[in-house]
């Protein structure tokens, strides 16, 4: 814990314009950081934009979900009709001593700098017709992947892209174990949750430190970043993990908005940024809202 948190009071953050320039200035950082929420933290205080922040955040997030995961990720799950099992089209396929991946992914965050793409597709459906998913994992650049890139109204640093999978060889060493849906798709909302908020934290605490702003305040966004790296070392498909990640998520709320007074009476680039980009604390509010009354609802 204590190289951790000085590695994020003393964060100085690299000069850095595209993802990619920032993930590699950042790498020997993180290095030293093996457990995923620790690196997304560190991610977050290294950061000079919410975008980065979000990225480090969302690639520890990958990380935890899948512990064999390197480099730059792209989790690939949404399709036209939405992102639930019934929803998924992309087929996975047998075909000699491997398989065989097509479909069409409508919106993959970061895939146009990733590495590795991680593809919830179906093999078929059961006795009572229920799709059965399994994620891939695909090389970026693989035979057969076109990505189409998109773009978002606001964290521009984030690249975005649609991915058409066009009967992409895939071995069966490739496939990850167990059901894609509840052991990967299902559990990711969650970690994302914890481990982007983990990076938000070490951001925010990045930036009340360049600024000068109170110490209490610094003080109360590193209490939540240990209380959010807690909550991620839980179980993500448990409620009560659920239930405490609502309240320490409203928390932060509480704070952006101490922070953000503070902040805007020395506006700069930096708090320029912030402007835009804060929309996307608020994506996926609806699912987080659902969660939470369900977490609830398991207390009694």
């Amino acid at each position: 814990m204590d190289d951790l948190l000085r590695c994020v009071l003393d964060a100085r953050p690299p000069a850095a314009d595209t993802l990619a320039t920032w993930w590699a200035a950042t790498k020997a950082i993180r290095a030293p950081f093996d457990v995923p929420v620790d690196r997304a933290i560190v991610c977050g205080a290294w950061a000079d934009r919410l975008g980065f922040a979000f990225a480090g955040g969302y690639q520890a997030a990958l990380q935890s979900l899948v512990p064999e995961h390197g480099g730059i990720g792209a989790l690939c799950v949404t399709e036209a009709k939405g992102n639930a099992p019934k929803h998924i089209e992309t087929t996975l396929i047998a075909d000699g001593d491997g398989f065989v991946l097509t479909g069409t992914k409508k919106w993959a965050t970061a895939a146009p700098v990733a590495t590795q793409l991680l593809v919830a597709a179906t093999t078929g459906q059961d006795a009572e017709g229920r799709n059965q998913i399994r994620v891939v994992r695909v090389a970026a650049d693989a035979r057969g992947v076109t990505l189409v890139p998109k773009s978002a109204p606001f964290v521009p640093e984030i690249p975005h892209a649609e991915v058409t999978l066009d009967h992409v060889a895939v071995r069966a060493q490739d496939i990850l174990p167990g059901d894609g849906y509840s052991e990967y798709v299902k559990p990711f909302r969650t970690v994302e949750d914890a481990h982007v908020n983990a990076a938000l934290l070490g951001y925010l605490v990045g930036v009340a430190r360049r600024h000068s702003f109170v110490r209490e305040l610094v003080e109360q966004l590193v209490a939540s970043a240990v209380a959010v790296r807690s909550i991620a070392l839980e179980d993500p498909k448990s409620p009560m993990t659920h239930f405490a990640l609502a309240g320490v998520i409203a928390q932060i709320g509480k704070l952006v908005a101490e922070l953000e007074r503070a902040w805007e009476a020395a506006p700069d680039d930096e708090y320029a940024r912030w402007k835009r980009d804060r929309p996307l604390l608020h994506v996926a509010q609806a699912a987080r809202t659902t969660r939470r009354e369900n977490a609830w609802a398991g207390l009694g």
